[in-house]
């Protein structure tokens, strides 16, 4: 058994975070992806010392012979599908978030000396959270209630991890942030973004403090827990808010259009999303290091000298961004997320089996 970290998903966001954290803490650690163009580029980006290892997680014998090969000490699983591209395409999403987690295992507890896996999870399994009705906080002793594909799926990878032989950790992460400046304007993101519910809970995270979370998981003594990764009670947002205030933080004042509010008496009609209890990961994992103040400031900073120029075209681009919104020429005075996700991509809860 080698003390490598094998970290699946090694290219995402949080993959990257993770992998760079990793390396800066002089560990061992061998990244897997898909190998494709975008990942080849990022690969290149990487820090010394870090090894590359491609692999399809859903093919059981690549699993098998990666895992063999590396013989990991413990192994972070952050690959998945998520919204919204998991609504547009279900059954790959469920080949990626559930039998590509069982192959896993498979795979983990089939080694001599088998490995501490880390899973990711996500505040998904508790489903719609109605602020209107519902005043406590998310914990780990939350009843999951899982409500589209996503949160279906990471439920049943869950248990899974619980069910096997190994030794295991799970966090549940709130609302991955970075202070990374970016004009993206993918049209299903800012689709999915404007169907939000602008009064929604979330505590969100610096990406960062979320790689520093994983690689605590790898040896920290939480064996067994099921813990919520989020940031501090800086971090307690209402979806509205964070992208007014990040793209002010930008130079782009006023450039998000308002969304619609949630509706009060509807208790479906809200995102999978709340404020969570994150002090006691905070105790076990160490890994709040940055304020959403901070995140804000430091956003700033990057932009630099372009925030004049953002400040400039701010209202060309509210123009362009309200038109983009999906309840745009639609009555009505609420949103519902479901609905819009329904519309445009089919039914959120199609968790992708075959019959």
């Amino acid at each position: 058994m080698s003390d490598a970290v094998l970290v699946t998903g090694a290219f995402g966001s949080v993959g990257s975070a993770t992998v760079r954290h990793l390396a800066t803490a002089g560990r061992h650690v061998v990244a897997t992806d898909l190998d494709t163009p975008a990942t080849r580029k990022a690969a290149a980006a990487l820090p010394a010392g870090v090894t590359v290892r491609w692999a399809d997680l859903t093919d059981s014998d690549a699993v098998c012979r990666l895992v063999g090969d590396i013989a990991p000490a413990a192994v972070i699983h952050l690959a998945a599908v998520i919204p919204p591209l998991c609504y547009a395409k279900p059954q790959l999403a469920r080949k990626v978030n559930v039998d590509a987690t069982a192959n896993l295992i498979k795979a983990a507890e089939a080694q001599a000396k088998p490995p501490r896996l880390v899973q990711a999870s996500s505040i998904a399994v508790y489903g719609p959270r109605n602020p209107h009705h519902i005043t406590d906080v998310l914990t780990a002793e939350t009843p999951v209630n899982p409500y589209d594909n996503y949160g279906k799926h990471k439920v049943e990878a869950e248990g899974l991890v619980r069910a096997s032989g190994l030794d295991w950790v799970i966090l549940r992460l709130g609302g991955v942030l970075t202070v990374e400046p970016s004009l993206g304007m993918d049209p299903n993101l800012i689709f999915f973004e404007g169907v939000l519910p602008a009064d929604g809970r979330l505590q969100t995270v610096d990406v960062r403090d979320v790689a520093h979370a994983f690689a605590a998981a790898t040896t920290a003594d939480v064996v067994g827990r099921t813990l919520l990764i989020g940031g501090d009670d800086s971090h307690r947002l209402v979806q509205g808010d964070i992208g007014q205030s990040t793209a002010a933080a930008m130079g782009l004042v006023g450039a998000l259009p308002a969304g619609r509010k949630g509706d009060p008496g509807d208790d479906t009609g809200w995102f999978a999303t709340d404020w969570m209890d994150s002090a006691t990961a905070q105790q076990v994992l160490k890994h709040q290091h940055h304020s959403w103040p901070d995140m804000l400031a430091e956003t700033a900073d990057r932009v630099g000298w372009k925030r004049y120029l953002f400040r400039a075209i701010a209202p060309l681009v509210r123009e362009y961004l309200k038109r983009q919104s999906p309840y745009y020429g639609r009555p009505g005075q609420y949103g519902n997320p479901w609905e819009a996700v329904r519309l445009k991509w089919g039914a959120p809860e199609n968790d992708g089996r075959t019959t």
